[in-house]
């Protein structure tokens, strides 16, 4: 039997890499326009950072990291999010002292043990940016702005912001004593996985996804009518600068985040048409997170999204993206004195950046003209004893079918010219 992709995980394949290079590319754009610079960090980690960082109650830790033991015996684990890495490297390079505020992004594959499903893998794309060095809720709007303008420029429709104040350490522990006592009254008619986050994230429980558990917290105390002055004026502001950006949002008491670090702003964006999973992006206000993995007292707000989701939904809604042509030109040489030429050839169009194949296998005009279409290339160069002779190609517009005979000296510059007039903007 054939070796298999482990479950979870999945092979991207040219097919489809063109849709992962038009997200990705915008995410750079739209990032950058809004002031952030890209960081990178290991793959894998201490396993300690993600279990102080992230939270030793969550779910991410308790069952989905992937953590082993090096050759030295000490415990790392492959990240399952991206925040926690961050924050140690801002620590670990001093980064947080550079700028008054702060502004990273980031792009990469993160590790999570569990059931696969639409979107979701063991093994997945996460991007997210991070903001760190001021409680100011206009840092708040901006970011969820970033987040919101992101999502509509790549051409998702019909989007919303749902947003949600968590309280912070003043206002959040009374409330969180509350949300405990409604649960532990209904508890023997919540799902198995609420039942298991009473204790450990009651916050969780908010927003299940099953229909009786989301019945029963209909009813349930929210964390906005338990907010301290502080915290009530903070989410007010946040309100106040995302009507001024005219950001489509709705207050959602039910907005929570699966990590222990959030304080104050939670939100998420969600789009129409993806069903029951309809959130494409969340993030919040992570206020104490720096504090907490050694740092000095270091307000923060970001967001992060799985790329592996957002194609899924940017194809559920119908976004036109544009195939690019991954071959301008294909030369289809016959005979040895022909593929000698047609190899300097391909050398000299390349060295202009003109994208460009050319057939190696020696096989017949008709099926070196299949593989161009095939390649989806633009134009094909025709080259045999004839033109050799005359010292010309003959130049075919694949698209058209129209063909003239050229000189080899007049190539170049007829090629660059109908590349560059052709190009897709």
């Amino acid at each position: 039997m054939s070796i298999q992709t482990p479950k979870g995980t999945r092979d991207i394949l040219p097919s489809e890499i063109h849709l992962w290079h038009f997200v990705e590319s915008k995410v750079q754009e739209i990032f950058e326009v809004f002031g952030y610079h890209e960081i990178r960090t290991p793959i894998f980690e201490h396993t300690e950072l993600f279990v102080r960082g992230v939270g030793d109650t969550t779910d991410i830790v308790e069952k989905e990291m992937y953590t082993f033991a090096d050759k030295g015996g000490r415990s790392l684990s492959l990240r399952p999010e991206g925040t926690a890495s961050i924050v140690r490297a801002c620590i670990q390079n001093r980064l947080l002292d550079t700028l008054p505020v702060l502004k990273l992004y980031y792009t990469g594959q993160m590790f999570r043990y569990e059931r696969p499903q639409a979107g979701r893998y063991r093994e997945f794309w996460q991007a997210g940016v991070e903001a760190f060095g001021s409680a100011n809720p206009l840092l708040d709007a901006e970011v969820i702005d970033l987040a919101y303008e992101l999502l509509a420029d790549l051409g998702l429709k019909q989007l919303s912001v749902q947003i949600n104040s968590l309280g912070d350490d003043a206002c959040r522990p009374a409330y969180t004593r509350k949300l405990l006592e409604y649960i532990e009254r209904h508890l023997d008619d919540l799902c198995g996985k609420c039942v298991g986050r009473y204790e450990r994230n009651p916050l969780r429980v908010l927003d299940c996804k099953e229909a009786e558990c989301r019945t029963i917290m209909v009813d349930a105390p929210k964390s906005l009518d338990h907010l301290c002055e502080d915290c009530q004026q903070h989410f007010e502001q946040v309100q106040h600068f995302l009507n001024d950006l005219e950001v489509d949002y709705a207050v959602n008491p039910y907005v929570v985040r699966g990590l222990d670090y959030y304080t104050r702003t939670a939100f998420a964006v969600v789009a129409s048409g993806l069903g029951a999973q309809d959130e494409v992006l969340g993030g919040g206000r992570y206020d104490k997170l720096v504090e907490s993995l050694g740092g000095k007292p270091t307000p923060g707000v970001g967001f992060a999204f799985g790329l592996d989701r957002l194609i899924l939904a940017l194809e559920a809604q119908g976004v036109d993206l544009l195939e690019p042509h991954p071959c301008d030109v294909y030369i289809a040489a016959i005979g040895t004195e022909a593929e000698k030429v047609a190899l300097k050839l391909s050398h000299t169009l390349r060295q202009q950046r003109i994208k460009t194949d050319m057939e190696f296998a020696g096989r017949s005009l008709r099926a070196q003209m299949k593989t161009a279409n095939k390649i989806h290339a633009r134009y094909t160069i025709l080259l045999g004893d004839n033109e050799l002779a005359r010292n010309t190609v003959v130049l075919r517009n694949m698209q058209s079918g129209d063909q003239s005979e050229i000189s080899q000296m007049e190539l170049m510059e007829t090629l660059l010219e109908k590349l560059n007039c052709c190009s897709s903007p």
